[in-house]
């Protein structure tokens, strides 16, 4: 049995409807709630947080949107993932917002960018190299390489030439002649607004309210996910998970700020941040790394 005392039903509108998300949680975190839910009903697929767990396992969504960007309807994907980690063993790792891959084996990284300097030209180059290094298997033929894409989403039209689509190909510059090295990298002007799919697209992306969208795709999981009970509640633990996560990399780092500067002793630090020996051996490792 629920005991009323400690647990509430709020009640959400969402559009035109409302539903109902039954709280399990004391009222002194209901404030906490209602705040992640305002957060909710506010992002749009411009939000990479949002917006990689928008495309999170749904592959009729990315296809979708990988159709409509490189105008191929017969683009079939397998397999999507957001916040791909790939790893570099020796420079810097890169967390890719949505991973995709097609039925020929071809991979799609697909990122959001707000600010400018986050869709710089080294960085596509950056995640291309280590999208290649991922799927490069020891021994094999580098012509056996499956052609990339690295699709960027911007929030500006970083070009200022007014186009939907920016598409950068290496060329042999003496002779103007196509590099043909199947690594592809596009640029989306998410300021385009123009009566064609890449406009209906990138209205839809800046869409807040699942019935304001154009396609109907996009319209369902955007329900879902801001206006069904189960929808909510998932993101509402996601968001929740993400937010406990930002608060242990912020006490991570002000431990290791700490054991570098000497200020504490070792055992005060792990007892204050209630760390780990794994933590706390991984911090240890890298203030002797940066000495």
């Amino acid at each position: 049995m629920v005991n009323k005392n400690l647990y509430t039903t709020m009640q959400i509108t969402c559009g035109q409807g409302e539903i109902m998300v039954l709280c399990a949680m004391a009222k002194k975190d209901l404030t906490k709630k209602q705040i992640m839910i305002a957060r909710l009903q506010e992002f749009t697929l411009m939000d990479d947080d949002f917006m990689t767990r928008f495309f999170e396992n749904d592959k009729d969504c990315t296809q979708f949107v990988l159709q409509t960007i490189l105008e191929n309807k017969k683009l079939k994907v397998i397999d999507t993932v957001a916040q791909k980690v790939v790893k570099s063993l020796e420079g810097r790792s890169v967390r890719l917002d949505v991973y995709a891959k097609d039925n020929k084996g071809k991979p799609y990284d697909i990122e959001i960018q707000r600010a400018d300097k986050g869709a710089c030209a080294k960085r596509a180059r950056y995640n291309s190299a280590l999208m290649d290094a991922d799927i490069t298997v020891p021994g094999e033929d580098a012509k056996n390489l499956p052609e990339s894409y690295v699709i960027f989403i911007t929030e500006n039209d970083i070009f200022g030439k007014g186009l939907p689509l920016y598409h950068i190909e290496r060329t042999v510059k003496e002779c103007n002649i196509p590099f043909d090295d199947e690594s592809h990298i596009i640029y989306v002007n998410g300021k385009y607004e123009g009566n064609d799919p890449i406009g209906d697209l990138m209205h839809d992306f800046h869409c807040k309210k699942a019935d304001d969208m154009k396609n109907k795709l996009l319209a369902e999981r955007a329900r879902y996910l801001k206006e069904d009970e189960k929808g909510v509640k998932h993101m509402c633990r996601i968001m929740e998970e993400e937010r406990k996560e930002a608060v242990k990399e912020r006490e991570i780092q002000l431990a290791t700020e700490l054991l570098e500067k000497g200020d504490l002793p070792e055992e005060r630090v792990k007892e204050l941040f209630k760390l780990t020996e794994k933590q706390l051996k991984a911090i240890k490792e890298k203030v002797a790394f940066l000495a």
